[in-house]
């Protein structure tokens, strides 16, 4: 995995505007090692709290776009001031953790950093985060509308009933019907089927 050291000036370009400041705050007080990583398909960020001397350690993927990396960035954080707080003694998306973290959204919120469209999502994220920003659809559709379009990769929701799209290890698959909040796909090669979220991007297949 390809991961970058960054010194602080160099992790504006990564943020939206008037942000750094708050951040680099943060980073700087807590003696925090940030890193930014490939795009992982398992997580988006990452925390690990300071032991035997070292600093906090914190990884963010580097392909997000600037809203995304800085709701991670916060989530993550969030986990930090959660161990300064009260140790390994409670759960990590706990109540102390979603207290937290919805305050550290809410001051970002209130300096008025995000579009109003992300700024909805997040009040309505706040009032219950979950673990995983990937696992609140609302806000990940909103969030997505500021990425980078990349040609012929599109939502798995937006193809209709039995086309075939692919995944990025090259996999084959026909949509099926959506069962609850997830499609049921068959991989063509061996039959064998798979829940697939709708907000998991695929190739179109031609």
């Amino acid at each position: 995995m390809s991961k970058t050291e960054h010194p602080l000036q160099a992790l504006a370009s990564y943020l939206p505007d008037n942000s750094f400041e708050q951040v680099a705050y943060f980073l700087q007080h807590y003696k925090v090692h940030l890193t930014i990583t490939r795009q992982r398909q398992s997580v988006l960020g990452d925390y690990r709290n300071a032991v035997n001397g070292k600093n906090h350690r914190i990884s963010v993927n580097g392909n997000l776009n600037k809203y995304a990396f800085l709701i991670t960035l916060l989530h993550e954080l969030a986990h930090l001031l959660a161990f300064e707080i009260h140790g390994n003694r409670i759960q990590a998306h706990g109540r102390e953790w979603k207290y937290l973290y919805s305050t550290l959204l809410r001051d970002f919120v209130n300096n008025k950093i995000f579009p109003a469209d992300i700024e909805f999502a997040l009040n309505e994220s706040m009032r219950n985060p979950a673990a995983s920003s990937c696992a609140e659809e609302g806000l990940m559709r909103v969030l997505r509308k500021y990425d980078e379009r990349k040609k012929g990769i599109v939502l798995l929701e937006e193809l209709p009933k039995g086309a075939f799209f692919s995944t990025n290890d090259g996999r084959i698959f026909k949509k099926g019907e959506q069962l609850r909040k997830r499609f049921r796909c068959v991989e063509k090669d061996t039959g064998l089927v798979y829940l697939i979220s709708p907000l998991y991007e695929v190739k179109i297949m031609q």
